[in-house]
């Protein structure tokens, strides 16, 4: 898959149709002239246009007839419904939801000749078998059109299906193997007739991505070029542009322009493997000093129907600073020829630069997922993480727990260093040096105790199965979940041996205790707060519970909260100016978060009044700081929280949102949106100086994403105007 976009497969079937006369280019009308952004003559008809479906008006559930925009579906076998939680664009789709034979047939008007199909697809299995065919109907007779079996993949919508429909087509049927209930999603169904291709609209588009320092590409603008008809293909030939808006164009290395296929998705899960060299379209000079010199690219790609999306990406330098902007505006596109108008040629979203701090395949890890963040008080960030050496999964796996410095602010860190790890030599641990596949140690809580300057670090240690579906009651090893604590007296430098803190703090009843993740804190008075989550026992459910872990002696003994409320886990903690502990929790409900507070170190509980009100959220972790006990323990109402800012999946728009009341409100003008992409979504803030807000974040671009961000973006003084950057 492309790195920078999520892509539709390679066409199954093509129009190889050499072009000959001059491009059908279109002047742009007004936005949103159709469903699919581009922008149409009012004069041309239905049937010159064609028809798309992307079922918004049927209801969601299951159905054996439906009339639609394309025509009428009707199951023949198997089983379909309207899907309303797994979409392309909209708000719903079509699912065939498998089985040994799943059909549906549609019918439709003769388009008055050869056509062309299109839908996309995703896979919604990964048990096999799995078959998605498609197959035309002339005269009355079924032929075999597209075999999309072996492309339609997990994951989104990424491939799109194409093919020819011959002249006097009037139905097709779509027919889906797989295990009972799984199938294939199918949304955004065109049928168009045959036509000679014209362009309809170009469209500079910006979504708001960080661009980062370790990153060979970062996508900074998309242009959108639509076009209609597939006969005759048109040809991109240029396009022209200039960084206005970048702050130090000659810290970026390279400037080039990568054709993403047909989709705006960017991926998350490799979003530096380099794009293979038919995916990039050219490289422009490198810009120098002077951001609004124009740049020409120049290249030959031939335009598929409907949407090309063309990205411009930057490469930063080595020692780019990365408190700096990146920004570009379109001035020219040229199709065969013929320039092309462009609508905003310059949207207003700016990108942050920041470092990848851990992506894909660094250290030999293939994936790095749940972040700590704090600062010492020698001012030395450290950052810790899981080491998810074989992929994404959560424990029982290899899993280690790592750790970077940095001593400037987060411009430069440290080589990472694992600093727990798995199988022998963890205290209270299997002796047999046993690292089989559900030894790991991992989802990581940081804290810096403030008066002694140690660093702890905290994680759940699984010998065996012994995770959030494996553990059970009791306090060994070989039965239940371990809570390690591994702590550093060299800021950071280095961290002693493990210790074990099970049979100290869990309830033997339990079936399962946990830290937060993400960080802890040392009150006014000097104890030390971590928050925590226990399941209750099979017995009652495994219902899990937020909590918090204390220790008033410097992290030699500890003590553990009651539960906060049910169905809640990761959880951030904060210490109010009044000296309550506020716990800030994911809640298994969704929507938002669940806030509670405790006068008496977690004995008790009260429901704060923005519970479930004020922070939305797609169940997920998140992260909450006290500005003012952050940075000299001053006991204001400010408080920061990080999280992707969105009610339900999936996971995107991480945000830092700011608070001057201690949570009892949090204005929308005090919001700061970092990067919209998708993402695994989990974060964790700190205040770096005075001035500065750090926040270490599993991002669109890179596992784990560093970004520093000045204080009064988010507390503007005398100004009512949002955070720069936000939407």
């Amino acid at each position: 898959m492309s790195s920078l976009a999520l892509a539709a497969a390679a066409p199954l079937c093509l129009v190889a149709v050499t072009a000959t006369a001059s491009p059908a280019i279109i002047p742009a009308g007004p936005p949103g002239a159709s469903s699919t952004g581009a922008l149409m003559e009012a004069s041309v008809s239905a049937m010159e246009e064609g028809t798309e479906e992307g079922f918004e008006g049927a209801a969601t559930g299951p159905f054996t007839v439906l009339e639609s925009e394309v025509g009428t579906w009707r199951v023949t076998q198997g089983a379909a419904a309207i899907n309303g939680d797994h979409v392309r664009t909209g708000a719903r789709s079509l699912h065939l939801t498998g089985g040994r034979r799943c059909e549906i047939e549609l019918d439709f008007e003769d388009l008055g000749g050869a056509g062309r199909l299109g839908f996309w697809a995703e896979r919604w299995t990964r048990a096999t078998p799995f078959e998605c065919t498609v197959a035309a109907r002339v005269g009355g007779q079924w032929s075999a059109l597209v075999d999309a079996s072996e492309d339609v993949v997990i994951g989104g919508f990424r491939t799109e299906v194409t093919a020819v429909l011959p002249s006097g087509a009037d139905g097709l049927r779509i027919r889906c193997m797989s295990p009972p209930g799984k199938g294939v999603l199918i949304d955004d169904v065109v049928l168009e007739p045959a036509r000679p291709m014209a362009v309809v609209g170009c469209r500079a588009l910006q979504p708001l991505l960080p661009v980062l320092v370790g990153n060979e590409l970062n996508p900074i603008l998309a242009v959108e070029v639509q076009t209609r008809g597939f006969l005759e293909p048109l040809e991109l030939e240029s396009i022209s542009f200039d960084l206005t808006g970048t702050s130090s164009a000659d810290q970026l290395e390279r400037v080039e322009i990568f054709h993403g296929g047909a989709s705006l998705e960017l991926s998350y899960d490799q979003p530096d493997q380099a794009l293979g060299e038919g995916d990039r379209f050219g490289r422009a000079r490198r810009p120098g000093k002077d951001p609004a010199r124009r740049q020409t690219v120049r290249g030959e790609q031939v335009l598929a129907p409907g949407r090309n999306v063309f990205w411009i990406s930057v490469t930063p330098s080595p020692g780019a600073d990365i408190d700096g902007r990146v920004d570009a505006r379109v001035r020219s596109v040229v199709v065969s020829g013929e320039e092309v108008p462009v609508e905003d040629p310059s949207p207003a979203a700016t990108q942050r630069l920041g470092l990848a701090l851990r992506s894909a395949g660094s250290g030999g890890s293939r994936a790095y997922r749940i972040p700590g963040l704090v600062t010492t008080p020698k001012g030395t960030l450290i950052a810790v993480y899981d080491i998810r050496w074989n992929g994404w999964g959560d424990l029982p796996g290899r899993i280690d727990v790592g750790c970077s410095r940095s001593v400037d602010g987060g411009r430069s860190w440290s080589p990472m260093e694992v600093i727990m790890t798995q199988g022998a030599g963890l205290a209270g641990g299997a002796s047999d040096g046993n690292r089989w596949r559900g030894d790991g140690v991992g989802d990581p809580a940081v804290l810096v105790d403030r008066e002694r300057g140690h660093v702890h670090v905290l994680a759940a240690w699984s010998h065996g199965d012994r995770a959030w579906r494996g553990s059970g009651p009791g306090l060994a090893p070989e039965e239940t979940g371990q809570l390690m604590l591994a702590t550093s007296t060299d800021d950071g430098r280095s961290f002693g041996p493990l210790r074990n803190l099970t049979a100290m703090v869990k309830d033997p009843a339990w079936a399962y205790l946990l830290q937060g993740p993400g960080r802890g804190i040392t009150m006014g008075d000097g104890r030390l707060v971590f928050p925590a989550q226990f399941q209750l026992g099979p017995e009652e459910g495994r219902t899990p519970h937020s909590t918090v872990l204390v220790s008033a002696d410097g992290g030699a003994t500890w003590s553990i909260g009651t539960g906060a409320r049910p169905d809640t886990t990761e959880a951030a903690v904060v210490e109010l100016a009044d000296g309550e502990l506020m716990l800030n929790m994911r809640d298994d409900r969704g929507g938002s978060r669940a806030v509670l507070t405790s006068v008496d170190e977690g004995a008790t509980w009260a429901t704060h009044s923005s519970s479930r009100s004020a922070l939305s959220e797609p169940v997920c972790m998140a992260s909450l700081i006290h500005v003012g006990r952050e940075l000299r323990g001053v006991a204001d109402g400010r408080l920061l929280f990080s999280n992707p800012a969105v009610a339900s999946a999936p996971r995107r728009r991480m945000s830092i949102r700011a608070s001057e009341d201690g949570g009892e409100s949090w204005p929308k003008d005090r919001w700061l949106l970092l990067d919209e992409g998708k993402s695994a979504g989990y974060s964790c803030l700190t205040m770096i100086d005075e001035e500065t807000v750090g926040i270490l974040y599993e991002g669109s671009r890179a596992h784990m994403t560093f970004q520093r961000v000045p204080l009064s973006e988010l507390f503007p003084a005398g100004s009512d105007d949002p955070p720069r950057g936000g939407r």
